[in-house]
């Protein structure tokens, strides 16, 4: 484990503590000393702080010993503890922002901020990701900054907090390995997800108060803006908006992989390529082919984003991300042999 916990509030001799004691199953201060390098009083002091800290616990019945917490759990706990001062943090400042007279608080130069750097601009949006409590808009689209993984496990902590996360993606970025079950899940966990052809850029809005908007036109993420509360905030949001009643939802098929013709529907008009929707469903593309081939027939339409349209107006699909308006009566024709593509 690397050496920065000091940055999560345990100190060097705290740490060496922690260590010696990870490496046993339960020790007193006194078993302590050696492995650790400190006398038994500065033992038994970083025990204390690191009980408190929630890194290990005394043994049930057995006076004076401690037991280490595994350390993926301890990161756990320091993250949490973490998260909790920056909102209490975050509480406060905007509580301090009240007392300013207002043309101090609405200063023109204070509307944007330019973010230059892929790392700081990373790192902002990680931020915006803290600071929501109440709701997440995003345009997703290629290439990213943010790593993927950390950014997910963010927004599933939104989604527990029961904070509303509405997400609109490109087509291309349903095309990466993996993100269209990433997104899937995502439906799962209670994001409203939905798919657009033609996402002018990436934009995050937090709370209709910050938004973080790349602003590089080839696409190299090297600046962007933060925009807080003024007009073009306003603008930023019924932009959103008015390509959210565009978008086409992305449908969640179920756990255990039998698909129906109404997560066929949701697959195309995803805009994933063909690879990836055979690859997600299980089967050669020459079966899915000719899948699609039949059910677009069957809608008369050319392309497959179209079908998707299709497949809202005629209720397979829902219309808004609360599934109003859906009609489970679907189609009843299916190409023979696809594998573990079902009809409902």
């Amino acid at each position: 484990m690397v050496r920065c916990w000091n940055r999560w509030g345990v100190r060097p001799v705290e740490e060496a503590v922690y260590r010696a004691l990870l490496a046993r199953t339960a020790a007193a201060p006194a078993e302590l000393t050696g492995p650790s390098g400190q006398p038994e009083p500065d033992v038994a002091a970083s025990l204390a702080a690191l009980e408190e800290l929630g890194l290990v616990t005394r043994v049930p019945g057995a006076r004076g010993r401690f037991r280490a917490v595994r350390p993926d759990v301890a990161v756990d706990v320091l993250a949490a503890r973490r998260r909790e001062e920056l909102t209490r943090a975050q509480a406060a400042a905007r509580e301090l922002v009240a007392v300013m007279p207002a043309e101090e608080r609405h200063r023109p130069e204070d509307i944007v901020e330019v973010v230059a750097g892929r790392d700081a601009i990373a790192a902002r949006f990680e931020q915006l990701l803290a600071a929501t409590r109440e709701e997440l808009l995003v345009l997703d689209r290629p290439p990213y900054v943010a790593d993927a993984a950390r950014s997910e496990s963010s927004v599933r902590d939104l989604l527990r907090d029961e904070v509303v996360v509405r997400g609109i993606y490109a087509p291309e970025a349903l095309e990466l390995p993996g993100a269209l079950e990433a997104a899937q899940d995502a439906v799962r966990a209670g994001e409203r997800s939905r798919v657009h052809p033609g996402l002018p850029m990436k934009l995050a809005i937090s709370d209709r108060r910050l938004a973080l908007l790349p602003i590089d036109a080839d696409d190299a993420v090297d600046a962007a803006l933060c925009i807080r509360p003024s007009a073009l905030l306003d603008a930023l949001v019924q932009l959103f908006d008015l390509m959210w009643e565009q978008a086409l939802p992305i449908t969640a098929p179920p756990e255990e992989g039998v698909v129906s013709n109404r997560d066929l529907a949701a697959l195309l008009a995803s805009g994933a390529k063909d690879d990836v929707v055979a690859r997600h469903l299980g089967t050669s593309n020459r079966t899915l082919s000719r899948r699609i081939a039949e059910m677009m027939d069957a809608l008369h339409v050319r392309t497959r984003f179209q079908a998707g349209v299709q497949a809202v107006h005629r209720g397979w699909l829902p219309a808004s991300a609360d599934g109003e308006g859906v009609d489970h009566h679907l189609l009843e024709r299916r190409a023979p042999g696809v594998g573990r593509v079902q009809p409902e």
